[in-house]
């Protein structure tokens, strides 16, 4: 599911995936911790963006129509 808006992620932001956990966690610890990472795309963009390996940082107090997240139960 991907497309509808950007997925605002917890991960902190990291410039490559060394050290990466590779359990599926987030991975909270080192990187620049006052930056979020988020993937996915937005209706807005084109559709080559629209994919989950497509990831972007932003700060942690950044807020925009096209930035959302998902609730896993």
């Amino acid at each position: 599911m991907s497309g509808n808006v950007w997925e605002w992620c917890e991960d902190v932001w990291h410039d490559n995936y060394n050290g990466a956990p590779t359990d599926g966690t987030d991975w909270l610890v080192g990187g620049e911790q006052n930056r979020r990472i988020w993937r996915g795309g937005s209706w807005f963009n084109y559709a080559f963006i629209c994919r989950s390996a497509v990831r972007f940082w932003e700060d942690t107090d950044f807020r925009d129509s096209l930035l959302g997240f998902r609730v896993v139960i």
